[in-house]
Formats: C-alpha cells, sequence, structure tokens
C-alpha cells in the first residue's frame, strides 16, 4: 500500500500459481464526495474519524491559524461542508493514477478554500478558546432563535468524540425508527 491512497497492491502469484482475478481482490473504494446528509451511522463515524485526522494533518502541515481552522470545526456544517470538499479534493489530486498538475491545481483551490474558511469562521464566532453556535437569522413568520451564548472549550479532543458518539448514535436512532416500520420478512410497510 502507498502513503497517498489506500488501495491495497495486489500480492505477487507464487511460483505455478494463477494470477488473482481482479473480482478476487480487496479494493477499497476510490475517493468520493461525502453527502453528510445521508451517510448511515456505521459510514458517519467513518467518515468523522478520517476527516478529523486528515484536518490535524492539514493544519500541523501548514500551520493554519484557528481563524481558518478552528478547534470546534465539527460543530459547524458550513466548516465541515468546505473541509470534507478540500479532502475530497487533496485524496483526487494525490491519487497516484492521477495528473503531475493535479497539486498544484489543488494548491490553488486551497488558496480560495482558505479564504472561504476565514469568512466561515468570522460569521459563525467559534475562535481558539470558545465556540458559539452560528448565528441564524429566522425569515419572516419563522420563530425567533434564542440568545447565542459562548461556551468555552476546556478540552477539544474530547468533545469530537463526544459529538461524533451522539451523531452516530442520532443517525442509528433514525435508521432504527425507519427499519422499524418494514416487515422483515417481506419488506412491506407495517
Amino acid at each position: 500500500m502507498n502513503e497517498n491512497t489506500s488501495v491495497p497492491e495486489p500480492d505477487a502469484p507464487e511460483p505455478g500459481e494463477e494470477p488473482r482475478a481482479m473480482d478476487d481482490l480487496e479494493v477499497a473504494e476510490p475517493p468520493h464526495p461525502i453527502n453528510w446528509n445521508l451517510l448511515t451511522a456505521h459510514e458517519a463515524e467513518i467518515e468523522w474519524l478520517e476527516l478529523n485526522r486528515w484536518v490535524h494533518w492539514l493544519r500541523h502541515t501548514y500551520g493554519l491559524p484557528v481563524s481558518e481552522v478552528p478547534p470546534f470545526w465539527h460543530r459547524h456544517p458550513e466548516l465541515v461542508w468546505e473541509l470534507s470538499a478540500l479532502h475530497l479534493h487533496w485524496l483526487c489530486a494525490y491519487d497516484p493514477e492521477e495528473n503531475g498538475s493535479a497539486p498544484i491545481g489543488w494548491h490553488q483551490d486551497f488558496a480560495q478554500a482558505r479564504e472561504r474558511l476565514r469568512g466561515w469562521v468570522a460569521a459563525c464566532g467559534t475562535r481558539l478558546n470558545y465556540d458559539r453556535p452560528t448565528r441564524q437569522t429566522a425569515w419572516p413568520g419563522e420563530e425567533p432563535f434564542g440568545p447565542i451564548e459562548d461556551q468555552p472549550i476546556d478540552n477539544r479532543e474530547e468533545d469530537f468524540v463526544q459529538f461524533v458518539i451522539d451523531d452516530v448514535a442520532a443517525r442509528q436512532g433514525a435508521e432504527d425508527d425507519f427499519y422499524a416500520g418494514f416487515d422483515p420478512h417481506t419488506g412491506e410497510v407495517l
């Protein structure tokens, strides 16, 4: 396996052994867009952990300030979607099958994404030592949103783990509720 991909390299056949057919090989999925709204509980857990690992790598590698990637990015959908798209772009740009100029394209797009990240962070108000929900504006006829209060950040990693546990549990509950409406033997709606 090489460091830029999770696709395992096939083992060479032993002398006298037939090469394995492509159908017999375990091949990881190629990178694909993540629709956070449609992930199952299991998929969400995997994607959260992978995105978190990559965001740590990104911020350390490029020395990104909190004004671009704050500790509580995971609590702000606008940051999750932006970072997730950037992650996918990076995976594709550094795929061994990609064109040699793809990484420079990623860096050009990364520069633009950093501008958007600064805008998202400024709008949502999250900082190094505290976080608050992104402000929402109620449209005419909607109930006004409650007051927004800053919450201190005591331990970012503990918060992230609890956030993922809560998100996965909520998704699992929604899946269980959905499947509870079907007869497991016939597949018909109850």
